[in-house]
């Protein structure tokens, strides 16, 4: 999960109780969601790499996306705009990306705001596994759908 133009200037990690909400959406506690991903663990499906990216931009944990990200395809610097919110992620199809799967796709849309601007970000990401751990290879941004209930209209 890139983020597009998110990715901009350099925010320190904000710290999260273990408690508290995932900010991914999950509905589970972040200690038991993507907490275990953020300290080094590896995540055992894409989906859950790119939910994890997902809390990572939104907690600005540049480090995370960097070691995330694949090498092959990792930019030099990762950065994250410290004045962008995101508020809310909704996976909207899962291709591969399990355990014994070499690659997969998740395709999400991320909803953000900038003080009085708000949007969002339409993605389909690509994942591989190597070495038994996933990793975000790139995404595609797509255009906004016909109509925001039906995501088959997304433009990729």
């Amino acid at each position: 999960m890139s983020f597009g133009p998110a990715v901009s200037r350099r925010a320190h990690a904000r710290q999260i109780d273990t408690a508290a909400p995932c900010p991914c959406g999950s509905g589970e506690a972040f200690g038991g969601c993507c907490g275990p991903a953020l300290r080094g663990d590896p995540t055992p499906t894409a989906e859950r790499l790119m939910r994890s990216r997902y809390t990572a931009f939104s907690l600005g944990d540049v480090s995370y996306l960097t070691s995330s990200w694949h090498p092959r395809t990792r930019p030099e610097t990762v950065e994250a705009d410290a004045g962008l919110r995101w508020t809310g992620l909704e996976i909207l199809g899962v291709e591969g990306g399990e355990l014994a799967d070499a690659t997969g796709v998740v395709t999400f849309t991320a909803t953000w705001s900038d003080g009085a601007t708000s949007g969002v970000l339409r993605e389909r990401s690509r994942f591989v596994r190597e070495l038994g751990r996933w990793w975000y290879v790139d995404g595609e941004l797509g255009r906004e759908p016909a109509t925001p209930s039906d995501p088959a209209t997304l433009g990729w």
